[in-house]
């Protein structure tokens, strides 16, 4: 059987450095959540055999702001059993879609950011284009491009570093579902920063893919206007 893709969203977090009231991937931007854009831009890409959420078990915003959207599409699974990180959560979700056979071992998953909710389509396409029997994995990512600098003790210049070689990652970050499975299920999680550290600790770098700008993670609020800016600009 050909392998499948599916995309995970882990979206069990709080958002603090956003400052809002309620986390910030139900905050309101063009008009409709966050997490809503981000699940509507996965859910328009046909390669996706589906798009599993993981929400937090007491999460109480999905149901009212982003499902009735997509309460009829067969391709969204619903995962309550988020953790208190994220490599918890997409740990989480992983089994539970592994258990209930939704998703095959050798099946791809793409995990996603729930606060990327502007990803171009072209550049999940390009993602897409590299899975092969060859690729152990692959994420999107962009090539530094500003000079960067080391900070002292005191907030000072400490020393400028050679950013030759340097990419900043991205998501989603696109691996085989059991090797995933397998790289996540380790006692200490708290050095897993992203899907590709984890399969990096078991001796498998992925794939650099160039992502695109626009690929943005809202982070504080100030973010929030040119992310509005390109979400409704439709040139994704």
């Amino acid at each position: 059987m050909n392998s499948r893709f599916f995309a995970v969203v882990p979206a069990a977090g709080v958002g603090s450095r956003f400052g809002s009231h309620i986390p910030k991937q139900y905050t309101s931007i063009a008009g409709q959540a966050v997490l809503l854009h981000t699940v509507q831009r996965l859910l328009e890409c046909e390669s996706l055999a589906g798009v599993a959420v993981v929400l937090s078990p007491d999460d109480g915003y999905f149901k009212d702001l982003v499902l009735p959207a997509w309460a009829k599409t067969a391709r969204l699974q619903v995962l309550y059993c988020g953790g208190q990180s994220r490599a918890e959560s997409v740990r989480n979700g992983i089994q539970q879609l592994m258990q209930s056979e939704k998703v095959a071992a050798n099946d791809w998953l793409l995990v996603h950011d729930a606060a990327r909710c502007s990803l171009p389509t072209q550049a999940l396409q390009r993602l897409l284009a590299v899975a092969n029997e060859a690729c152990q994995g692959a994420i999107l990512a962009l090539p530094v491009a500003d000079t960067l600098k080391k900070q002292d003790a005191r907030g000072k210049i400490a020393d400028t570093i050679d950013r030759s070689g340097l990419w900043q990652a991205q998501t989603p970050q696109m691996f085989r579902a059991k090797a995933l499975q397998d790289a996540l299920s380790i006692d200490d999680l708290s050095a897993i920063t992203d899907e590709a550290s984890a399969m990096e600790l078991q001796g498998i770098h992925a794939q650099l893919v160039v992502g695109d700008v626009r690929n943005l993670k809202l982070t504080l609020a100030q973010d929030a206007t040119l992310v509005e800016l390109l979400l409704d600009s439709g040139t994704l």
